[in-house]
């Protein structure tokens, strides 16, 4: 049975196993948390050097980290990855977009607001800084959406998934989503697409 280390509140770790629920695909979850040092123990730093979560664990022992690594190799055949060139293409181009323009705003803003041991860095200037960065990479979502029900293609895909995981908790961190009407919309599509589960969920 495949195995994933990860943080039950966390949008990355959330993002694989949103998938495997929608693949229906059997798998154990371990909560391994990088806030009471988990991740830097000898027996997880065994498994993934960069003491980071998610990290996916085959049945052969294998170990694949990075979420969106994740999201690439478990979609592959199915229909959250585009057969079409281009559309495949678009989703790769937004994985990556989530992981340099919007991540790092959207979800930094979160976890400076969420947990106490953030406090420290969540300076005034960092708090403005990440909602700045993070209001354009939701503007930029909005106008892709306005004409268009998912971000690689007609259908729903990884980067649907990737980019929904740390938007829809926005709020969290202070994001007024009810600006970007067709971010709402296309919030509200993903949840409806077949197999959803919240963010709380585990196996």
């Amino acid at each position: 049975m495949l195995t994933l280390y990860g943080m039950t509140d966390s949008g990355n770790c959330y993002k694989p196993r949103l998938l495997l629920a929608k693949l229906d695909r059997d798998f154990r979850h371990v909560e391994v948390s990088s806030r009471d040092g988990g991740t830097r123990s000898p027996d997880f730093l065994a498994k993934n050097p960069n003491a980071m979560v998610p990290l996916l664990e085959f049945e052969d022992g294998q170990t694949l980290a990075e979420s969106n690594a994740m999201l690439l190799h478990l979609a592959e055949g199915t229909r959250f990855l585009p057969v079409d060139r281009y559309q495949r293409a678009l989703a790769y181009q937004w994985l990556f977009f989530e992981q340099y323009s919007h991540e790092p705003y959207i979800a930094v803003r979160r976890a400076l607001l969420r947990f106490s041991e953030r406090a420290a860095q969540a300076t005034p200037e960092r708090l403005a800084q990440t909602l700045e960065r993070g209001n354009k990479a939701l503007g930029i979502m909005n106008s892709w959406l306005e004409d268009r029900p998912f971000f690689a293609g007609e259908t729903y895909s990884v980067a649907d998934i990737a980019l929904y995981a740390y938007t829809h908790v926005a709020g969290d961190g202070g994001f007024k989503l009810e600006a970007y009407p067709a971010v709402l919309a296309w919030l509200q599509r993903v949840q409806n697409d077949a197999g959803h589960v919240d963010m709380e969920w585990k196996p």
